[in-house]
């Protein structure tokens, strides 16, 4: 790029299926006039009837004035020709997840545009660098990774290939607040930030149930209603569908060579086999009926509240909690103060990355009546709590702490033993990863945060989530889980170690020279 102040005015986008016609219409929207390329005559008629039907819901709910959708309209032309795109500043791709026809198409382009044309790819899954390798100016190659629906997804992902000019990777941030969207800013890895950021989620998750340690209906309600997130895994892979998201997961774990963090499931392979792949489908991990999903209902929580409790005094602050819950729910228990469990009470424990064996043997408790209670989320605002058993607890104990943590009204999932429940593994997992994405130096902590929010919706960003949590207890849950199952997949990123035991923020930046 030969001018340091590059505006871009002429827009081509190649591919005019939804993510080309969606950012056609923000573009043109914006002033920007666009050359919509495709070969297919009838992909393009196409396109340009579901841009002016779009304006026109537009205009009828007041969102748009008829006479700026004539203009947008009118600024958004058909290209059938490589060289209809001479004239345009940046060229955005938005065809096909196959490295060699992106190469094809990139090395059209570069024969046709003008010497300072930005090429830019929207791929979500391939490498910048792998695409800008076959251009003979790969300087000015860059990632441009918008999000479906464009126009409601307001986030992009701007990516700098190694050989790529920082300054195309500018003149598209430019771009892209023209075009109403917030522009971050990151290096060429695998997944980029949300597409990395998002393993956490959707392969605990996969995980957890691989375990059969509870359904996918109650992981969804517990991670929706208990940790505060949007949608649970398997809602959110329904509605993403599977044909989408496990070539994606594969594509992650490979091209970091396998790394665990990122391992699929064979979950999601099975069931994209036979079909199962999501609400489009009519049926993913849940089966639906008018787009609605059919979720097996729960049963009624037991009403025989325990005669006697005895809570574990290994962690006060845990303990208080659930103390603090029986007050205020008015069950009718009394409270064993012994040093020990006398022989008739229900034992509650309160772990942090550790399953309620571990906790039995540990404190040499009686297994047959150990059940324990998730408090990473304060009990007494949570929508929902989440007890386990261990193997050997008795039907009557695990009824009577159900009753015990329902008793004001409250939901309560009873899961299996779980190294961390559920919420604790899954929410500790995507802190873990979002920490490792800013120790690679991927993208910086404020855009890490602000892409996962935006990009998938989470209330919080992983490091602003491990804040609120505590650093330290994010880092506790960790050792604890790989401490106790041996595996590498849950080892802390350095980022997070070092923060949590320096008592600093997980967005703390160290000073460089």
């Amino acid at each position: 790029m030969s001018t340091q102040d590059f505006r871009i005015d002429t827009l081509g986008i190649a591919g005019s299926g939804a993510m080309g016609r969606g950012i056609a219409q923000i573009a043109a929207l914006a002033g920007l006039t666009v050359y919509l390329f495709d070969t297919n005559p009838k992909a393009l008629a196409a396109a340009r009837a579901y841009l002016s039907e779009t304006f026109d819901k537009l205009i009828a709910k007041g969102k748009l004035k008829q006479a700026d959708a004539h203009a947008a309209l009118a600024r958004v032309r058909d290209a059938q020709f490589a060289n209809e795109l001479s004239d345009c500043d940046a060229v955005i791709e938005a065809i096909v997840e196959d490295l060699d026809i992106k190469r094809e198409l990139f090395r059209e382009l570069e024969a046709v545009v003008d010497a300072r044309c930005i090429l830019a790819s929207n791929t979500s899954s391939l490498s910048i660098t792998a695409i800008a390798a076959g251009c003979e100016k790969p300087e000015r190659v860059a990632g441009f990774h918008f999000f479906n629906p464009v126009p409601l997804m307001r986030v992009v992902e701007v990516i700098d290939g190694l050989r790529g000019d920082p300054r195309s990777g500018d003149a598209l941030m430019e771009l892209a607040r023209r075009m109403g969207h917030t522009p971050v800013r990151a290096k060429d890895m695998p997944g980029f930030i949300v597409n990395h950021a998002g393993r956490g989620m959707n392969t605990e998750g996969l995980r957890v149930a691989s375990e059969g340690i509870a359904s996918f209906a109650d992981i969804d309600r517990i991670m929706r209603e208990q940790a505060g997130f949007r949608l649970g895994p398997f809602e959110l892979l329904d509605l993403t569908a599977l044909d989408v998201s496990h070539p994606v997961m594969e594509s992650i774990y490979h091209q970091f060579y396998e790394e665990l963090r990122f391992k699929p499931s064979p979950i999601t392979g099975a069931r994209l086999a036979s079909g199962l792949i999501g609400r489009k489908a009519g049926e993913g991990f849940y089966r639906y009926v008018d787009g609605k999903a059919q979720v097996p209902p729960e049963a009624p929580a037991p009403t025989q509240l325990p005669a006697r409790i005895w809570i574990s005094r290994t962690s006060p602050p845990r303990r208080e909690q659930v103390l603090k819950l029986i007050a205020k729910s008015d069950a009718a228990c009394h409270i064993d103060t012994g040093h020990t469990p006398a022989p008739d009470s229900l034992i509650i424990v309160t772990p942090l990355g550790l399953d309620a064996t571990t906790i039995a043997i540990n404190e040499h408790l009686d297994a047959k009546r150990v059940v324990a209670v998730d408090t990473l989320f304060a009990l007494d605002t949570v929508a929902r709590r989440t007890i386990m058993t261990t193997p050997a607890t008795t039907p009557a104990m695990r009824d009577a702490a159900h009753a015990l943590f329902a008793a004001d009204g409250v939901p309560v999932t009873v899961i299996r033993d779980s190294t961390g429940f559920v919420a604790q593994r899954v929410v500790a997992t995507i802190v873990n990863i979002g920490c490792d994405i800013a120790q690679q130096g991927i993208a910086s902590p404020e855009d890490i945060d602000l892409a996962v929010m935006l990009g998938l919706g989470y209330p919080h960003g992983p490091l602003a989530l491990g804040d609120t949590l505590g650093a330290s207890t994010i880092l506790a849950i960790l050792r604890n889980i790989h401490g106790v199952l041996g595996d590498p997949r849950y080892r802390p990123s350095p980022w997070l170690a070092r923060r949590a035991q320096l008592g600093l923020s997980l967005t703390h930046l160290e000073e460089l020279r």
